[in-house]
């Protein structure tokens, strides 16, 4: 699995962030704390505290390389 850290601090990013991953057949989870969530829910990205990063894990697939193109908009600063 791939990680990288992303910031979903408003809800148009929210929004068009799970209309980005529903497009891809791969698994993505997103990791607050104790706390994993299945990325291409929108209720439960919502559950999640938005004004810090959150770590995003992609599970692996064959477009990868296409996937982190896709999600560049939505990188935290630090990367």
């Amino acid at each position: 699995m791939k990680t990288i850290t992303i910031c979903l601090n408003s809800i148009d990013k929210v929004k068009n962030f799970v209309n980005d991953v529903t497009k891809f057949n791969t698994d993505f989870d997103l990791i607050s704390g104790r706390y994993v969530i299945d990325a291409k829910s929108i209720m439960g990205i919502f559950s999640l505290d938005l004004n810090k990063p959150i770590t995003l894990g992609i599970h692996d697939g064959d477009e990868i390389d296409h996937i982190l193109e896709v999600l560049k908009p939505y990188l935290a600063e630090q990367q």
